[in-house]
Order: structure tokens, then sequence, then C-alpha cells
């Protein structure tokens, strides 16, 4: 664990420690949520915060650091259906990240041997990435049992029992449920999907660098061109940008030759690039840049935002 010291004086008295995870705040407070968000088992917990982890060599950019965002779920369910819960949640968190648009042959799904498994838990599965330094974990899908409930129940001397009045019997109607915890790294997926994105490639004889990141995932949404800076073109183009920018996060450019610009948001992984020329100002309608095939489309510039909303999912 990460130790270190609150004050301005280093003794004994005033050593601490860092979180190594986020998890044990959601057991702590499991039976206040019981209490105040009268929620039912099965139920689940999600948190993303800080971690700090006192390591020996960090290295490979931002994968393995001593501090680190990670992101928890505490899925707290009855304990004969740990198991049917435990495939639910390795399934739906290996799919979460081929749904983001991560290639599926970076991805694996790693069951552990017995021998790895942690003493408390009845289960255990890592999502793994093919990153360029090797194959290694970018989140652990376990079946903790109880052992953390009970183990803080047995320190603080507090029932943490949960009782089912749903139950028609009445001998299980008080148990401690078991956990199932999907646990991941925040940075390491951001490197995993920026390293699953970067693409170098030739477009009409020309090359260039690409991030083609899921329209979810991708910072800017679109952005906005006038095709050059006269005959009302930037006016309309700001026109359309500040429409957009209500509903989206969008990107004005006015500098530069048009081909340069469409290449700064390949780059930066827009998905999509609206020019505004003179045809908007005489027809009314736009062009509309695909990032990934460079195809380009002529829609009514009043159908922009609705274009938009649909192709990003949004």
């Amino acid at each position: 664990m990460f130790k270190t010291h609150v004050g301005a004086l280093e003794d004994n008295s005033n050593v601490t420690y860092l979180r190594p995870e986020t998890a044990q705040g959601i057991f702590v407070n499991f039976r206040n949520v019981c209490d105040t968000a009268r929620v039912r088992v099965p139920f689940g917990i999600g948190q993303i915060g800080k971690a700090f982890r006192n390591e020996i060599n960090p290295r490979n950019f931002t994968f393995r650091s001593r501090e680190f965002e990670q992101m928890e779920i505490e899925f707290f369910c009855r304990p004969a259906e740990a198991p049917k819960w435990y495939e639910y949640w390795r399934e739906r968190r290996f799919a979460w990240y081929i749904g983001l648009g991560m290639r599926r042959e970076n991805l694996h799904l790693r069951e552990h041997d017995k021998s790895e498994l942690a003493h408390y838990a009845a289960g255990c599965a890592d999502v793994e990435y093919d990153f360029p330094f090797g194959r290694s974990e970018l989140e652990g899908i376990a079946n903790r049992t109880d052992f953390d409930l009970r183990q803080h129940m047995q320190l603080s001397g507090k029932d943490l029992t949960y009782f089912d009045d749903q139950d028609a019997d009445p001998t299980t109607r008080r148990y401690l449920p078991y956990v199932i915890e999907p646990s991941a790294g925040a940075d390491r997926a951001t490197l995993a999907f920026l390293c699953d994105a970067y693409v170098e490639d030739e477009v009409g004889g020309e090359s260039r660098t690409v991030l083609k990141l899921h329209p979810r995932l991708a910072p800017v949404k679109a952005a906005v061109f006038p095709l050059v800076k006269k005959d009302g073109m930037p006016e309309k183009a700001l026109e359309i940008y500040r429409t957009l920018k209500r509903r989206f996060n969008v990107f004005y450019d006015e500098k530069g030759a048009i081909g340069r610009r469409y290449r700064r948001q390949d780059e930066a992984g827009t998905p999509f690039c609206i020019t505004i020329d003179g045809d908007t100002l005489s027809a009314g309608s736009v062009t509309v840049r695909e990032r990934d095939s460079c195809a380009q489309v002529r829609i009514g510039a009043a159908e922009v935002p609705g274009y938009l909303g649909e192709k990003l999912g949004l």
C-alpha cells in the first residue's frame, strides 16, 4: 500500500495509507445504501475515483502507475445466483469494449486457473488487450463471494445482512449477499482505445494519420469549416457551429487549406467535418465528410443536427 503522512510532521501518530482500490468505500456504505435508497437485491453500486499503489517499477506510459483512475461495480446478489451473475457480468464487460469499437482480435477473455484465484474468490476472469508492449490486463471480473461484507461486519460489529421480505421461505430471507465485481482501470482502457484507433493509411495517394475512435468516444464530434474566408461563408459556418454547439461538442476552424483542416481533425479523431461553400449560400446545403472512409454527402443545413445525432447515436 502507498504509505504517507497527514500534516506537516512525519511521525508515527500521523501515518496513513492511500486507498489501493475504490471498492471498500462501497462496502462500508452498503447498509446506508440499503436503508436510504430502498434498493432490492440484486443491485449494483458503481464508483469511479483515484486509487494508489506503491508500484516498484512504473512503466508503459499510463498502463502501470502509482496513481490511477479506477472504475468499479459491486453487484450484490443472492448467494445461489452468484454463478449466474458472474457469467452475466463477465460477458457484458467484454462486450462493452467491442461495442465501443475495439477490435475483437486484440481482445481476450481469460478465465483464471484455480491456482491463480484469490483465497476469497469463487471465480475470476480478465479482459486482456494486445498492447504494443505485449498482452496485458484491462479489467478483472470476480465473484468475491461474501468475503468483503463479512469482514466489515466482523470487524465493525455492525449487522450487514440483507433481509428479503419477498422471499417465500422465512428460513432464507436473511442472508449476506455475494458480490460480483467488475474492476477496470480507466487509464488502461483509454490507452487501449488509443492504441486500437491509431491508423496510418493513404487517401488519394497521400499518407495520413487518423484516430479511428468510436464516435461515442471521440472528444470532438464534428468540425465546421467555411471553404474560404469570404463571401459570407464564415458567417454561415459560425451560425451552424453555434446551433450544433447546443447539442454536441464541436470545433470551428477557418485557417489553412481545407485538406489540411481535414487532416487535423482526422488526427484528433473527429468523426465528421461539415464544410460550408457557395452552394450553402445559394441552395442551403452543406458537405458532410466522414472520417474513416472520407466519403462525402450533401444534405440540407437544417438537417445537420438530426443527421449527426443519428450517426453518433446521441
